[in-house]
């Protein structure tokens, strides 16, 4: 398997794959699709829409499962088996070499590290088959995904570009929204690798060159995603997980930049970073709301390659879980040893629940050694790479699977003592996309140590309360319909002897969300809440209630300042358009039981910005 032609032949061989002949619009309907088909059971198929108004076919959902992750990983059954590899290759590089013999015995892994390399080749590659004569960027099936979408947008673009010092590559993942036939935006975010490179031609006052890459060997994708160390190339990894080296071939009108011989397109640009900023998005973001426009750098179009028999591929991102889930679960495993080296060897696992979107909720699990070995876990992720993106930290130390909640769920309540065990920090680095932040990208952490000893007995089969959500009588879920009375003020009044809540948890949330889906209610209370400003503990006599204010923050009843994005849902347009499509096995559209929390038509919920 060494292209997307390959990888689907695989797919359908192996019947996880749904080929779509009958006509579908890229702007929207595409998306509506594939988010009822990621949100089956296991992810459901990867979608193949061969009639997009293009002649090239857009395959969507090609990561989304745990078996066609693992496909494009090149594993056998689970990405686990690279993260041995992994482990066995990180070990030789660290461990001291105090005798001869020791460093001899390093030596074939050394081999075959070499081999790894990316391969510079002369002459075209297959990605530079066709050159388009005139350059029209929109002549792709580029997807509009949402209604209140800036416009069409790349999902699964791998941007190119060199340290113009070092000229070390690196190879991003940021959305590119077109603006005409021959520009884009390049929406690289303050914290990443490419913003830091468009700083240091900008000093040198040089054009920087790029290169989109789309398509080739699914690995490549994956791997411009991954949480490399600075300075470590994809293409290097893209290599390690196949087993052998990627060739690339020269740009012909960047010739500074090298990409994969065998991509499926390939676009060549530069950034002038003298030139003025331009406004991009909003977009449907994979936080499940909306990223508002704001101003990002223009990318020009100098020409458009690609390969004879192009497939152009895509993803979706909105209300989890979508294909992006299985992506991370992938990266869990696969860096799971490095993250252990870097963090502490303490650590046993790490889990980022699909709900918790990446970076707003992370469980760890740890061997808890000495008092305060928590804390130690904390300090360390939130100052480590793109850990330090992470706004809510459960630290634990029982026996449970994490990823087997309700079990994990019972034993860390058992343990938890909010008086005693909620530590919250004022302030740090936010993601870009987090919109609940007080401070654009600086944002309060909180971590909940459930390590102590166990203060109280659980049933296993405790009921849900009516709300899917386990153990509700220590974990209660409020719908707020208005906030004349302040959330503080209910809560306290919901622990005082009058009130009767014995809950040792407390989320209130907009009144509309469904509260029968406990990923919806995780989703939403880990988005919404900036730790610093609305969660607290409230002494209750009883061990105390972290009560976490998760409702939609507005200028007059919270003092918020920025503008508030409105949830990523379809159209009823759209909607209706796709019930009436003869595709498969469609099920209902996931936007429909979100429809009560819209609030606007529009991307902004509430206009809280002084502009």
């Amino acid at each position: 398997m060494n292209s997307i032609r390959s990888f689907i032949d695989d797919l359908e061989r192996a019947g996880d794959l749904v080929r779509v002949s009958e006509y579908v619009n890229p702007e929207l309907e595409i998306t509506e699709i594939a988010d009822r088909e990621m949100k089956k059971p296991g992810g459901g198929k990867a979608l193949l829409f061969e009639n997009n108004g293009t002649r090239y076919p857009l395959i969507v959902n090609m990561y989304g499962s745990e078996r066609r992750i693992a496909k494009a990983l090149y594993c056998k059954d689970d990405p686990s088996e690279k993260s041995e590899e992994m482990a066995e290759l990180f070990q030789a590089l660290s461990s001291p070499k105090n005798t001869f013999g020791d460093k001899l015995r390093t030596l074939p892994l050394l081999k075959d590290i070499s081999g790894y390399f990316p391969k510079k080749r002369k002459g075209r590659g297959v990605c530079q088959e066709v050159v388009d004569e005139e350059i029209d960027v929109f002549s792709l099936p580029v997807l509009k995904c949402w209604p209140y979408d800036g416009g069409k947008f790349m999902t699964l673009p791998m941007v190119n570009t060199i340290d113009p010092e070092t000229g070390i590559r690196n190879v991003g993942m940021y959305r590119i929204q077109l603006l005409d036939n021959k520009t884009t935006a390049m929406h690289w975010h303050l914290h990443k690798t490419g913003a830091r490179h468009y700083q240091q031609y900008k000093k040198l006052g040089r054009r920087m060159p790029c290169a989109i890459v789309l398509g080739g060997d699914p690995v490549y994708a994956y791997c411009a995603t991954a949480p490399l160390p600075d300075g470590i190339d994809e293409y290097l990894l893209a290599g390690f997980l196949r087993g052998k080296a990627v060739n690339l071939v020269k740009c012909l009108t960047q010739p500074e930049i090298y990409v994969p011989e065998d991509a499926d397109f390939v676009i060549e640009g530069y950034v002038d970073p003298q030139e003025e900023l331009v406004l991009e998005g909003p977009f449907g973001d994979h936080t499940g709301f909306y990223s508002l426009a704001d101003y990002y750098p223009k990318f020009h179009i100098t020409c458009i390659t690609h390969k004879k028999d192009a497939v152009y591929p895509a993803t979706i991102v909105g209300v989890p879980p979508m294909e992006d889930a299985y992506i991370s679960l992938a990266t869990e495993k696969i860096f799971r040893f490095p993250i252990t080296m870097a963090f502490a060897p303490e650590m046993l696992d790490l889990h980022m629940p699909p709900a918790g979107v990446e970076h707003n909720l992370t469980l760890v699990k740890i061997k808890n050694q000495y008092p305060g070995n928590a804390l130690k876990i904390k300090n360390a992720m939130w100052g480590a790479g793109q850990m330090m993106f992470n706004k809510i930290l459960v630290v634990y130390s029982g026996n449970e699977d994490l990823r087997d909640y309700r079990r994990m769920l019972a034993d860390a309540l058992s343990r938890f003592e909010p008086m005693r065990d909620v530590y919250i920090d004022n302030g740090g680095v936010s993601d870009v996309l987090d919109h609940s932040s007080r401070r654009f990208a600086c944002g309060g952490k909180m971590c909940l140590d459930c390590t102590g000893g166990v203060q109280a007995s659980l049933p296993a089969d405790d009921s849900d309360g009516g709300q899917g959500c386990p153990y509700s009588k220590y974990i209660l879920v409020v719908p707020v319909m208005d906030k004349l009375t302040p959330v503080r003020n209910i809560a306290e009044f919901m622990l005082s002897e009058e009130g009767g809540c014995q809950a040792k948890i407390i989320i209130f949330v907009d009144d509309g969300l469904p509260l029968d889906d406990w990923n919806l209610v995780v989703w939403y209370a880990a988005g919404n809440v900036d730790p610093s400003v609305d969660c607290f503990v409230i002494d209750n006599g009883r061990g105390g209630c972290l009560c976490m204010d998760a409702t939609a923050k507005t200028r007059a009843d919270d003092d918020f300042r920025r503008d508030w994005p409105e949830v990523v849902m379809s159209d009823d347009a759209t909607i209706s358009s796709v019930d009436n499509k003869k595709i498969g096995d469609l099920t209902q559209s996931p936007s429909i039981k979100l429809r009560k929390l819209r609030y606007n038509n529009g991307a902004v919920k509430f206009f809280n910005s002084s502009n």
